[in-house]
């Protein structure tokens, strides 16, 4: 008995769909996921909370959209983890001390150091005219989004979306520095 082309491609699609749900069936039995932990409620992140306090409801909203609760996580941030996100960021920075500036500027030391005054660099008139020194939740709001957080930055990279992926990278750039500045 001879089977056709289609019957053949039949039974190979039926034997591979069969073979993907053992196996996954399979892996869920071998492998225990647990599940992620609800909350009760939403709990406030305390960069919100605070800014509440201190500007009002405006504030409290703009701290929120800027996604303060990087904020909250920085204690707990994993910075080998933001060593590894960081990867992403070395085709325009780098992060030694001393280091070359690239396509952006070199970024050792940066936690609590004046905003567009790296020497030898030219920043966009956006970064340039901010002025202060670069706060926690000011490298979270950039990190988040870089052309909402300095309109008109030459800055190409999109963001980090995830908290956490924020904080971890905060925390990797708080490590770039003789004497690391504490948490808030």
């Amino acid at each position: 008995m001879t089977y056709s082309f289609k019957e053949k491609f039949g039974l190979a699609v039926l034997l591979t769909a069969w073979l993907l749900f053992i196996a996954n069936a399979l892996g869920n039995v071998l492998i225990d996921i647990p599940e992620p932990v609800k909350s009760a409620g939403k709990a406030k992140p305390a960069a919100e909370m605070a800014a509440k306090e201190e500007g009002g409801e405006a504030a409290a909203e703009q701290t929120a959209s800027a996604g303060g609760d990087a904020l909250t996580m920085l204690a707990d941030a994993d910075a080998d983890k933001g060593r590894k996100l960081f990867k992403k960021c070395v085709a325009c920075h780098t992060p030694d001390e001393g280091g070359k500036n690239k396509v952006g500027p070199n970024l050792w030391d940066i936690v609590g150091g004046a905003k567009a005054a790296r020497e030898g660099f030219k920043y966009s008139k956006a970064l340039a005219g901010l002025g202060g020194e670069w706060s926690y939740a000011d490298l979270d709001a950039f990190l988040r989004k870089p052309k909402e957080f300095a309109k008109g930055t030459k800055m190409a990279f999109a963001g980090f979306k995830k908290p956490g992926d924020r904080a971890a990278v905060i925390v990797y750039l708080r490590g770039l520095s003789g004497a690391p500045k504490p948490l808030p």
